[in-house]
């Protein structure tokens, strides 16, 4: 608010004195200068239960609503819900979350609102605190390949880690039992025998003292989409099976085709991650990746593919977590080949996630939500929101003191982000995304369900991609 010091006093200076001066207004921020056409408007948003996006919530919005009297109601939802609002054209939504997965269909489709031309019809609305160059290469994930134009802020980036129990694996008298059986020692799994073998040890050690102990989380639930991300973004490209076993020059699933989703390798990948589910806590076959971080954070697994945006509150609050003090942080398994393939851009070692938020084309405060997108994307409020959930969108973001001192609780996990992070990749550019998605995952949950083997399972799934891709009119079918 605008405010000057009064000027009436108990007498009259001489008329040969200055005027005492008046206090020098107190300077407006760009938020609240550029929101004052929007004040009292109510922004609606949807977005997915993740931290980031309880962040944006309960810290993000009413700090935004304080300083431009622009209100945010940001409804908490689920992915299928999101991306039936998103292709419907968004509703009564003025912004919405875009994840990197599907980005690519909504480009197809022109279901998002290009940020780049929204900002060049009106430069007053341009954030001087709002710099593309200042994210990480994340960002390129939501910036058309044809036009170079941004359709979406970035609001979360993170790896998924392989998590272990510290406590359990530095236990003198496990790793001996550990060694004595296995005759190697106990230390986070660098290959897949590695792993199976901890699971298999820390299960069998769970049962014989009787303690809810298992060796393994498992994303399996099969009744929705997360198993098939669990085996696409973390056990199949780590085992050497990139782009969900999809040719990209031709478009094919089928190695009859050029196809890897079918290969020996794939199905060496998919018979290796059911076969763990003996070792992973009856409640696998229903987890999707809340579920895992509840499950590792309860204590019920030794060692898990977690992803990132869930580190902060398993390794740092008590009030939801058992193993605070308890979780080691490192690079997942691999298969031979696959770190050099990750090294050299061949391929990669599992899943790059994120999202951003975007304006749908329906939406009728679409100014308004510009600035809450780059009030979101300035450099200020990057370090407490990375502390508070394990994402990181903006370089100077890994090198704040805020930062650092969290990366110390976490036993690295920002360090080996920043080191590793370009070892990792987002999902693969697929305007196809969805329908290819739902086409494989019925028969991932068959597999799950031993209702077909791993070999039935991805030769039927390739067979229906080809066809389904044939459909869409990306390959002639055969």
């Amino acid at each position: 608010m605008l405010f000057s010091a009064p000027v009436a006093c108990a007498r009259a200076e001489p008329a040969s004195q200055p005027q005492a001066a008046l206090a020098s207004p107190t300077p407006l921020s760009f938020w609240t200068q550029a929101a004052t056409p929007f004040r009292g408007l109510l922004l609606r948003g949807i977005s997915e239960n993740s931290p980031p996006s309880l962040y944006v919530r309960d810290v993000l919005a009413p700090a935004f609503a304080r300083e431009t009297g622009i209100r945010v109601d940001l409804e908490i939802s689920n992915n299928t819900a999101i991306e039936q609002i998103i292709v419907g054209g968004g509703g009564d939504y003025d912004f919405v979350y875009v994840e990197q997965d599907v980005i690519y269909g909504y480009l197809a489709e022109a279901r998002l609102v290009n940020i780049t031309k929204l900002l060049n019809e009106d430069q007053s609305l341009i954030a001087p605190e709002f710099n593309l160059n200042n994210f990480t290469g994340f960002s390129k994930e939501f910036i058309d390949p044809s036009s170079g134009d941004l359709y979406g802020v970035p609001i979360e980036a993170f790896i998924k880690v392989y998590l272990y129990r510290s406590d359990l694996f530095n236990d003198p008298a496990l790793q001996a039992a550990f060694a004595a059986q296995y005759h190697y020692p106990l230390l986070p799994a660098i290959t897949f025998q590695q792993y199976r073998d901890i699971a298999e040890f820390f299960t069998n050690d769970g049962r014989e003292h009787d303690l809810p102990l298992w060796g393994t989380t498992l994303q399996a639930t099969t009744t929705e989409v997360a198993a098939f991300y669990e085996f696409f973004e973390t056990i199949a490209p780590s085992f050497g099976i990139y782009h969900w076993g999809i040719n990209l020059k031709t478009y094919a699933a089928t190695t009859a085709n050029g196809g890897q989703l079918d290969s020996d390798q794939a199905i060496k990948a998919l018979g290796y991650w059911i076969d763990l589910l003996p070792f992973a806590p009856p409640e696998a076959p229903k987890s999707d990746w809340n579920d895992v971080a509840a499950t590792f954070a309860a204590g019920r697994a030794a060692q898990g593919w977690i992803y990132g945006e869930n580190l902060v509150w398993i390794a740092t609050n008590p009030a939801r977590s058992q193993v605070v003090g308890k979780v080691g942080v490192a690079l997942p398994p691999t298969a031979p080949g696959v770190m050099e393939d990750a090294t050299i851009g061949a391929g990669y070692l599992g899943y790059y996630d994120g999202a951003a938020f975007g304006i749908p084309i329906e939406s009728q405060h679409k100014a308004a939500a510009l600035l809450w997108l780059q009030y979101l994307g300035q450099a200020a409020v990057q370090p407490d929101w990375a502390s508070a959930s394990g994402r990181v969108v903006h370089l100077s973001t890994f090198d704040d003191p805020l930062v650092q001192a969290q990366d110390r609780r976490l036993n690295g996990y920002y360090t080996l982000m920043k080191k590793h992070g370009h070892l990792f990749a987002g999902a693969p550019p697929f305007p196809f995304h969805a329908q290819v998605r739902d086409v494989i995952t019925p028969f991932i949950h068959r597999a799950i369900q031993h209702e077909l083997t791993p070999t039935q399972a991805l030769h039927q799934a390739a067979i229906a991609v080809d066809q389904e891709l044939a459909r869409l009119g990306y390959r002639a079918p055969k």
